[in-house]
């Protein structure tokens, strides 16, 4: 009896432990992604993919002609 409590206290010590590491350690992931800006302006020679005067029907058009 007493061998089977003192197993059971080690698994849920060992539980805990594992609990607040993995806890811990997604805080530091969010902590580490929260500053990171996707949406800047891109740096560099950009080329821009979406031409605005070429119309939407036109691109539906070679969407179902071409199956792309």
């Amino acid at each position: 009896m007493k061998q089977l409590i003192w197993d059971t206290i080690k698994v849920f010590v060992i539980f805990t432990i594992c609990t607040c590491l993995f806890y811990f350690g997604l805080r530091m992931m969010h902590a580490e992604y929260e500053n990171y800006h996707r949406y800047d302006e891109p740096e560099g020679p950009s080329v821009k993919v979406f031409h605005s005067d070429q119309r939407v029907i036109d691109r539906f058009n070679i969407l179902f002609r071409l199956g792309e």
